[in-house]
C-alpha cells in the first residue's frame, strides 16, 4: 500500500512477533531490513552493517538493551536510532517506522 510517497509493507500478523523476536523484510529495491519486538516496542533496522556492510539481523538480539551486533566485527547498534554503540562501525544505518494496523504489523518505507 502506498499513502503519499510512502510505502507501507506487511512485515507478520503482530502475534507472530513477541518481544524478543525478529523477522527479516525485504522491500521495495531488494533492501533488507530487520524488524525487532524490544519488550513490546518496534523497531525497522536496515539489515547493513556500516563498518562492513555485515547482516545485521543475523547477530545477537538483546531485547532488554534493545540492540543488536554484528555478527561480523562485533559492532553494537541502538535499535531505536541505528546509531552504532561501539566501534568499529561509527556511521548509523537507517531506520524506519514500523506500525501495528489491525492484527498485522506494517513497515513504513520512502
Amino acid at each position: 500500500m502506498t499513502e503519499g510517497t510512502k510505502t507501507k509493507i506487511d512485515v507478520c500478523p503482530a502475534a507472530e512477533l513477541e518481544s524478543g523476536e525478529m523477522k527479516l523484510v525485504v522491500g521495495p529495491d531488494a533492501v533488507k531490513i530487520g524488524v525487532f519486538n524490544c519488550d513490546g516496542k518496534l523497531y525497522a533496522i536496515e539489515d547493513r552493517c556500516s563498518h562492513d556492510d555485515g547482516p545485521l539481523a543475523e547477530g545477537s538480539f538483546d531485547a532488554e538493551t534493545c540492540t543488536v551486533e554484528c555478527p561480523r566485527h562485533g559492532s553494537l547498534f541502538d535499535l531505536s536510532s541505528g546509531r552504532p554503540k561501539t566501534l568499529p562501525a561509527y556511521q548509523p544505518v537507517e531506520t524506519y517506522p514500523v506500525t501495528i494496523e489491525g492484527d498485522l504489523v506494517k513497515l513504513e518505507m520512502p
